[in-house]
Order: C-alpha cells, then sequence, then structure tokens
C-alpha cells in the first residue's frame, strides 16, 4: 500500500501543475471591448477533450486554461472567447489573444 502511493503520488502532483487545471494567473480572460488599444498577436483555437451531460463543463474549464497558457507562450496577456449559446454543447473554443500594456 505505502510502495502504491509512494509511486502515485509524483503521477498526482505532476497533474495538479497542469495549467489546464490550475489555470493561468497571468493571463485575463476579457471582452472585446476591454482590448480596445491592445496589440493582437494570435488566434487560438481548442477543442475540449470530453463532452456529455456530467464531464462538458470540466472540458471546457480545462480548454479554456489551456488556451491561456497558449496565449502566454504567443507573448499576450489577454484573451478574448468567442461567445456561445449557453448550455449549448462546445465542440471548439475559438480565441484572440491580445498583449496589453
Amino acid at each position: 500500500m505505502k510502495l502504491a502511493l509512494i509511486i502515485a503520488l509524483p503521477v498526482i502532483l505532476a497533474g495538479c501543475a497542469d495549467p489546464g487545471f490550475v489555470g493561468v494567473p497571468d493571463v485575463v480572460a476579457v471582452s472585446q471591448v476591454e482590448v480596445a488599444g491592445c496589440t493582437h498577436v494570435s488566434n487560438i483555437s481548442m477543442t475540449p477533450a470530453v463532452y456529455g451531460p456530467i464531464l462538458a463543463t470540466q472540458g471546457q474549464q480545462y480548454a479554456r486554461n489551456k488556451v491561456l497558457e497558449t496565449a502566454r507562450g504567443d507573448g499576450a496577456n489577454r484573451v478574448v472567447f468567442e461567445k456561445t449559446e449557453p448550455g449549448a454543447t462546445v465542440y471548439l473554443l475559438r480565441a484572440t489573444a491580445w498583449r496589453c500594456p
């Protein structure tokens, strides 16, 4: 039992460090109005890995966080996500990344 815990602990901790799970604090999701005067950096899209009535929300949040991580890698500090209908199944998240002062 102890050996299994010792082996599993690094795997669990590595998963917790994944920005998809914990977020990206230095990149903020904002509205289109809030990026007026900022520099467009990139267009990003991400497909959620899971769908359905139970895991869809978690899948979308993970994908949104991965978009924020990609934006940070591109040099952006703001992201504008394309609006989606509440309750609609999201098969593709689209966003634009911006660098603002």
